[in-house]
């Protein structure tokens, strides 16, 4: 096991150093930001000050040898426009990204895994068939579209929830969250929705697929020969074993959630990191963009080191083939 887990690791150290090379080059690829501090009446020596006070006029190798140095240590370069320091601006915005994300994980496992096995134990029935076309919407509809309708339907319309912002939150451990308070929750369900529906469409198919192929599998079968409650052949034998590809992909999905919040955050003017990403590429913001962007880098090699150890825990094969391979 600890083979299995030293190897993972060395495979994340080398993501996250070809993913720094590329984040960073890549966005100094785009644009010149010096020309978001200067007017027109500035001369070239006065541009030539900017440039030099912002670290840009030195190469682009040196430049890059000075962000390894200063993110070995902990940083990853200060804000042109807040003059702070970017990772300490995307930390701040981090609780409230992740809390999107998390509201939108429980979404997708509360409504998507009762409903695909509700669809995968009784494929013909009338309320399967409505299941499966509803998963095909959640696929096919744009997040913006559905955020969207969301607003209009629900806070417009009827009135009952809030469009945008977050609301009143708590410290719960020096964290500030929204889930505890009643105001706070309003404010989040519209979102988490909007953000969760694609999952959910996903862990429906997962699902079905999933208890249409364990159902005719031989210990089910035993399990019924014995005279089990059908309760406790669904809720131990079948879901023990279709858990493990909808836990794998769940994992995988949670960094999707975090990464891709952006539309959802922009449409519902969520304070997260997703928005803070959106208001530094409009100002060309760089180290802003590099710290979300290494920052997202660094989230999903975690949760996919995690997922790689619970997907050896629940399945030993994997660690014993990684073994012999």
């Amino acid at each position: 096991m600890s083979v299995f887990i030293l190897r993972r690791l060395m495979q994340s150290a080398l993501v996250m150093v070809a993913m720094a090379v590329i984040v960073f080059f890549g966005i100094h690829l785009i644009g010149d930001p010096v020309w978001m501090f200067v007017s027109p009446d500035m001369d070239q020596q006065d541009i030539e000050e900017v440039t030099r006070a912002l670290g840009l006029d030195r190469p682009i190798w040196e430049q890059f040898g000075y962000f390894v140095l200063s993110a070995l240590q902990g940083d990853l370069g200060t804000s042109f426009i807040f003059g702070e320091p970017a990772l300490g601006l995307i930390i701040e915005r981090m609780p409230a990204t992740l809390e999107l994300a998390f509201t939108a994980l429980l979404m997708a496992v509360a409504f998507g895994i009762p409903l695909g096995l509700y669809a995968g134990l009784y494929p013909d029935s009338a309320v399967s068939k409505a299941i499966m076309a509803g998963s095909i919407l959640g696929f096919s509809l744009p997040t913006f579209w559905v955020g969207i309708m969301l607003i209009m339907v629900f806070a417009v319309i009827l009135g009952w929830l809030p469009s945008t912002g977050r609301g009143d939150t708590v410290d719960l451990f020096g964290v500030p969250v929204s889930f505890l308070t009643l105001d706070g929750l309003k404010h989040l369900l519209l979102p988490a929705f909007n953000l969760a529906l694609l999952k959910i469409s996903l862990v429906i198919r997962l699902t079905r697929a999933g208890t249409r192929e364990a159902i005719h599998q031989d210990y089910i079968k035993f399990a019924r020969a014995k005279g089990l409650s059908t309760r406790r052949i669904i809720g131990v034998h079948l879901l023990k074993n279709i858990l493990i590809p909808v836990v794998t992909v769940l994992g995988l999905e949670f960094g999707s959630l975090i990464a891709f919040s952006v539309v959802t955050e922009t449409v519902f003017a969520w304070p997260g990191m997703g928005k803070l990403l959106i208001e530094a590429i409009q100002q060309l913001d760089r180290p802003i963009i590099v710290a979300y962007l290494i920052m997202i880098v660094f989230l999903f090699v975690v949760i996919n080191l995690i997922v790689d150890i619970l997907y050896s825990i629940l399945d030993p094969r994997v660690r014993l083939g990684d073994r012999g391979a």
